[in-house]
């Protein structure tokens, strides 16, 4: 009596299509929500509200605490780093001179002894006896090509050949990064940007926020828009109000400063470190099936 194939859909030596499809085997692509990106005005560094904001030449915003303190932390380990490589380069010069001194040392007790027959023996600064010089009437001499075989083997399980790995601290840069672009950056590059605020009968009774408006068209500010800010003034614009009125005319609808083109400086908008932003806002994972386990490994997927 032939049986359903509902009572043995599971009982196949390979995973199905449906089984795999389960399990998440595959690409799996979700598009990122409201609650995965930053707004645009929130600080880089803490995701919260600006306050006394200040931003980049790359368009990367920052409360004036966080971005100050980020610096100041910068600046000291700066500081820390190249007091530990002035520390490495002082000590390397001790060590060279010292088997100066030491090569002087051997010359001069080798002389001596070829002259008046004396047993030399050499202690470097540990106070360790030297390996290679004479312990007793019996020792013979070590010629200059066994010297140097000695010093470079390279025989761990002796213990006189034993080489130490020495960590070596390369010089640091002096320049400060921004956290969020990774690009230098300087304190006096920073200026401060303003947002206009929405007047009580503009904004919405729902909204208990903040809500910022172009100061030119009037429209609420979104992260759906992109936005422009004068870098001389610190006027926050709408793109389009941007590419209609101040690339033509170089002067702030708000202030009427001049200004010229390069002080037009874009606002990066959307995610922060853990999500896509701006044109990719869909997120993608690449799971395969363990072996024999039935559980996959997660591994992000190549962008395309």
């Amino acid at each position: 009596m032939p049986q359903r194939h509902s009572k043995n859909n599971n009982d196949l030596a390979f995973f199905t299509y449906e089984e795999k499809r389960k399990l998440g085997y595959g690409t799996q692509r979700e598009r990122l929500g409201k609650d995965s990106i930053k707004p645009f005005d929130a600080c880089c560094l803490c995701l919260k509200p600006l306050i006394d904001p200040l931003c980049c030449p790359k368009g990367h915003a920052f409360c004036k605490e966080c971005i100050l303190e980020c610096l100041l932390a910068q600046k000291k380990d700066i500081k820390r780093k190249i007091a530990a490589h002035e520390a490495q380069k002082k000590q390397e010069k001790e060590e060279e001179e010292e088997k100066l001194m030491l090569q002087k040392a051997k010359e001069l007790d080798a002389f001596d002894q070829q002259n008046h027959g004396a047993v030399p023996q050499y202690h470097d600064r540990s106070g360790s006896q030297d390996k290679n010089g004479f312990h007793g009437a019996n020792s013979v001499k070590v010629t200059s090509f066994e010297e140097e075989a000695l010093r470079n083997m390279k025989a761990f399980w002796l213990p006189s050949a034993t080489p130490e790995a020495t960590v070596k601290v390369d010089a640091p840069s002096t320049d400060t990064i921004c956290p969020e672009g990774q690009e230098k950056l300087k304190l006096k590059s920073l200026f401060p940007i303003l947002f206009t605020e929405e007047n009580a009968d503009q904004k919405s009774k729902k909204l208990v926020e903040k809500s910022y408006m172009c100061p030119s068209c009037k429209s609420t500010l979104t992260n759906t828009m992109s936005l422009v800010a004068i870098s001389t003034c610190g006027h926050v614009f709408c793109k389009k109000c941007s590419d209609k009125f101040l690339v033509k005319d170089k002067v702030c609808l708000e202030c009427n400063k001049p200004f010229k083109e390069r002080n037009l400086v874009p606002l990066e908008k959307g995610g922060t470190g853990f999500a896509a932003h701006d044109e990719r806002l869909e997120a993608r994972d690449f799971k395969h099936l363990g072996s024999g386990s039935g559980l996959g490994l997660v591994k992000p997927a190549p962008k395309t």
